[in-house]
């Protein structure tokens, strides 16, 4: 083999081979090298094995994936892709040669194998496949849908809209783009940041791929060949966010057991189901033997509380695309690193099936795109709004739409922040319009634009969201000189969720106070209590995250007359200023001591890093400016915690026309062996809203022979 791996000064691989398929082994061997122990956990939690070493904490996880079927899907879809596209089949099994020739020695240099006590496994050529749909299961967010009923069932179907707009799970991102019109180089520039939690190691892996066909920069997902989200090809760049469109279905199933099988009430009467048993080990847990359904709708993801009767009983099938068609769009991914203009990105994008995106992108002709890409089927309005009967024939599923929906780029400004858009006929929740309009404000200011220039949208903290709610405050009347003197500060405070301002915090505390006392009123309390649901599914039914998600609309609807909202904020304003008041020494004085990353790690803790959470908890993680509907969007979730699980997963500028100017960065580092020199670099420009340079020059690179 003709490979060669080099570094930069960050730890970044960049690796040439002698063609695709040598390319990608050494991607794969490369990602095992440096990610081994994130790669297993991520295959593991594929299969639905993986609280067999992380303990009971992942069992709910594990018995999700293998009721929803996780393994099997990817194994059908790659078994469907070998017979369709050889070549691409090929392309994926030479990545999974490459992991598993390196998986042992990526985890002999990663001190968490051992603290597990996990041996490195061996990667089929499904497994990336899998990697990917479990990565991916959730982005729909299928189970807003309990939600929704539960909201229609409980408070009435018009109040379900109260609530539209993407929860505390849901991921979202930023990105936009400048036609050469508007940049100082005359050629575009794409830039944003996706918003996922934030994991350590991170989801993104910056990397270099070349080959005589194509030399590619972008962020790879550890475990899957490719740069399926974010590229540079030298003669055009592409960018995602998450569409926000639904494309998954929760069926209400009738199921009865007949004989040793189980059968399920279709369009056309009882229909046999598939069912098997399955045992989900756990390491400091007895094991749960679950019963695996499948409909001829798909698998049964949960049951219907408080629904069996008379031998029969409800359960909740799930559909989705994989599941359905055979088809994680993976052809798409070899196609996009060939691309060399807009119109090769676009043909790409045509096989691209899970999840939906919106993509932007732009090449060195001047050419741009703004479409949405992903497999949406077609079927009746009210499986996007709840769950609906699988023995009714007029939800099931009638084809997929096609083509999928582009829109031009006016004015040399595109934004994508996951409000409706081109996708907004696919959709039943999307974010707020702030991030998306704050966004377009900063760039129409004028000015002829550098990569550089970027960090300060990506770090914009201004939060549009506090309207509302400072506007309530405004109108109130005869408060104490506590609140009083509260009111008055918080209506000369300039809106920005910045680390250092003690105004900031003060927002938060009302505004979990309103949360609070908005979760407690009669009017909403019928949805305090959610069904026991699998605990995996409750993040979506939560009333306090819901309202913290949805207050603007909660504060200034008419349908809801039973709140006095004056009076709500009158009372919380009284709080917080009592609250405030005594706050005790050491306690958080500023927005940034309260609001503090907490990423999710497989193991609590990491072996070897000293500068892990340690003794003193998520405390010792440093504090973070911005807010859930920031452009800088730290989500925390205001009435349950100001600790920030979920935000900017990475960030990027790329420079269409020079690439070698583009801009990057991520929360942590290159490596994910916890010691390692860079294995947290990156945090400190992170913080500091800073971008690295990537480097396009193999002349500036340091040949790796093994130190990492």
């Amino acid at each position: 083999m003709s490979i060669e791996v080099y570094r930069d000064s960050w730890g970044i691989p960049h690796i040439r081979a002698a063609d695709p398929r040598e390319l990608a082994y050494a991607q794969g061997r490369n990602a095992a090298f440096d990610r081994a122990w994130q790669l297993e956990t991520e295959r593991h939690r594929a299969a639905g094995t993986s609280a067999a070493f992380l303990g009971a904490q992942s069992l709910g996880w594990d018995v999700f994936a293998r009721r929803v079927r996780l393994d099997d899907t990817a194994r059908r879809c790659f078994r469907q892709l070998a017979e369709e596209d050889r070549e691409t089949a090929g392309w994926v099994s030479s990545y999974v040669d490459g992991v598993n020739a390196g998986l042992a020695e990526g985890a002999a240099r990663d001190p968490e194998f051992t603290s597990a006590g996990l041996a490195p496994g061996r990667w089929s050529p499904w497994t990336p496949l899998a990697v990917w749909l479990s990565t991916h299961i959730l982005f729909a967010g299928f189970p807003a849908k309990l939600w929704r009923r539960m909201v229609a069932e409980r408070l009435g179907a018009g109040a379900v809209d109260l609530f539209a707009t993407d929860g505390p799970v849901t991921a979202g991102s930023n990105g936009w783009l400048l036609s050469g019109e508007r940049t100082a180089g005359g050629g575009a520039l794409i830039a944003g940041d996706p918003h996922r939690f934030i994991e350590l190691p991170g989801v993104y892996q910056q990397i270099h791929l070349a080959c005589p066909e194509y030399d590619v920069v972008g962020f790879a997902v550890p475990g899957v060949p490719g740069l399926p989200h974010f590229g540079h090809t030298g003669g055009v760049a592409w960018a995602i966010t998450n569409a926000m469109a639904d494309y998954q279905d929760l069926y209400r199933e009738r199921l009865r057991r007949r004989g040793d099988g189980v059968e399920a009430l279709g369009p056309d009467g009882w229909e046999p189901a598939a069912a098997h048993f399955e045992t989900v080990a756990a390491a400091d847990a007895e094991p749960a033997v679950i019963e695996v359904v499948e409909t001829a709708r798909g698998p049964v993801v949960a049951d219907v509380p408080g629904a069996a009767a008379d031998g029969e009983w409800e359960g909740l099938s799930l559909a989705y695309p994989p599941r359905v068609y055979g088809d994680l769009g993976f052809p798409a991914l070899p196609a996009l690193l060939e691309a060399r203009s807009v119109a090769d990105v676009d043909a790409a994008l045509d096989r691209w099936a899970e999840p939906v995106n919106v993509v932007l992108a732009a090449d060195t002709a001047g050419g741009v795109l703004h479409r949405v890409a992903g497999t949406v089927p077609v079927r009746d309005e009210a499986n996007l709004r709840g769950t609906v009967p699988a023995w009714e024939r007029a939800y099931a599923w009638r084809g997929r739409h096609a083509p999928m929906p582009s829109v031009p780029v006016a004015g040399g400004i595109a934004v994508m922040a996951n409000e409706p858009g081109p996708a907004a006929p696919f959709g039943a929740e999307f974010a707020p319009p702030h991030r998306a309009q704050r966004i377009r404000e900063l760039l129409a200011r004028g000015g002829a634009w550098r990569a550089g220039d970027m960090a300060a949208v990506h770090t914009d903290t201004f939060a549009a969201s506090a309207r509302p709610l400072l506007d309530l405050l405004a109108g109130l009347s005869g408060l104490g000189p506590a609140a009083a003197g509260l009111r008055d500060r918080l209506l000369r405070w300039d809106l920005r969720m910045d680390a250092g301002s003690a105004d900031a915090l003060a927002y938060a505390r009302l505004r979990s106070a309103v949360v609070r006392a908005l979760a407690a009123h009669p009017a909403l309390a019928p949805l305090a209590d959610p069904p026991p649901y699998p605990a995996l599914l409750l993040p979506w039914l939560d009333l306090h995250a819901r309202i913290g998600y949805a207050l603007g609309t909660l504060l200034t609807t008419d349908r809801l007359p039973g709140i006095d909202r004056p009076a709500l904020v009158r009372a919380a304003a009284e709080e917080t200023a009592a609250q405030l008041a005594a706050a005790a020494p050491g306690e958080p004085a500023t927005w940034g001591e309260a609001h503090r990353l907490a990423p999710w790690q497989a193991l609590a803790g990491e072996p070897g890093d000293p500068d892990g959470p340690g003794g003193d908890g998520v405390r010792q993680w440093p504090g973070l400016a911005g807010d859930q509907d920031c452009v800088l969007a730290t989500a925390a979730v205001p009435g349950v915690t100001d600790l920030c699980a979920r935000g900017p997963a990475a960030r990027y500028v790329w420079d269409v026309a020079r690439r070698e100017e583009s801009r990057w960065v991520v929360p942590f580092g290159a490596c994910g062996v916890p010691g390692a020199p860079h294995h947290r670099d990156q945090l400190a420009p992170w913080l500091r809203g800073e971008l690295i340079p990537v480097v396009t020059d193999w002349q500036a690179l340091k040949e790796s022979h093994g130190d990492r």
